[in-house]
């Protein structure tokens, strides 16, 4: 355990110094959200009706930076060898390297998502949903993501194939996030069932993502 807490440490301090980590991530993220306003024009019941979508789309697309990096400097630095016969078991490893990747950029998102729904005039109980779905989903994008760069940290331009292969795993949590999200802006269905269904997608990734992504780190470094 004290292991993983020193590797969460210095994921997390190596993640918040690159380029400024968290502050580079929530700058993409609000890029996004002020211009695609631009592109649908200024009606505003628009924009509250599409607001979830916007905004997931942008913590979609913020998540995925960085992420190419999460094995793939072990691997240049020779410490991933050290990982892969060290004594914690690698997928637990790999969740911790997840970890931190994920409050290096993705808790910074759903704290800031809040102060940038207000450019898309959301209502208060819109925003609230919004950010308590990017709060349950936005792990599982992490998560998701870290079997993507597991099986591309050996390729030398993998960030070119990452998002190809993380793109179309996460469309369930896209499809329940914002799902759940325009359920609480125009009431079409209940918001539990599909924020449920987010939840449940989150904690099988907890589950899952780590046993797979320390499968391709091994396959790719065998």
């Amino acid at each position: 355990m004290t292991a993983l807490l020193a590797l969460f440490r210095r994921d997390l301090g190596l993640a918040l110094g690159a380029g400024g980590g968290a502050a580079v991530g929530v700058l993409f993220f609000l890029v996004v959200v002020t211009v695609v306003p631009f592109g649908v024009g200024p009606d505003l019941k628009l924009l509250a009706r599409i607001g979830p979508a916007i905004l997931w789309i942008g913590a979609l697309l913020a998540s995925l930076l960085g992420l190419e990096r999460l094995f793939q400097a072990d691997r240049e630095d020779g410490s991933l060898d050290l990982l892969l016969v060290g004594e914690p078991p690698l997928a637990l490893v790999v969740l911790a390297k997840a970890a931190a990747h994920w409050v290096a950029t993705g808790l910074p998102l759903v704290v800031a998502t809040p102060f940038l729904s207000l450019f898309l005039d959301l209502a208060p109980t819109a925003i609230v949903a919004v950010t308590a779905t990017l709060l349950v989903g936005t792990p599982a994008l992490t998560l998701v993501g870290a079997i993507g760069a597991a099986l591309t940290a050996s390729l030398r331009r993998g960030g070119l194939l990452l998002p190809v292969i993380v793109l179309p795993i996460v469309l369930p949590v896209m499809i329940f996030g914002v799902g759940a999200a325009d359920a609480a802006v125009t009431d079409p269905a209940p918001f539990l069932p599909p924020f449920l269904m987010l939840a449940a997608f989150t904690l099988a990734s907890l589950v899952l993502a780590p046993i797979a992504a320390a499968a391709a780190l091994r396959a790719g470094e065998g």
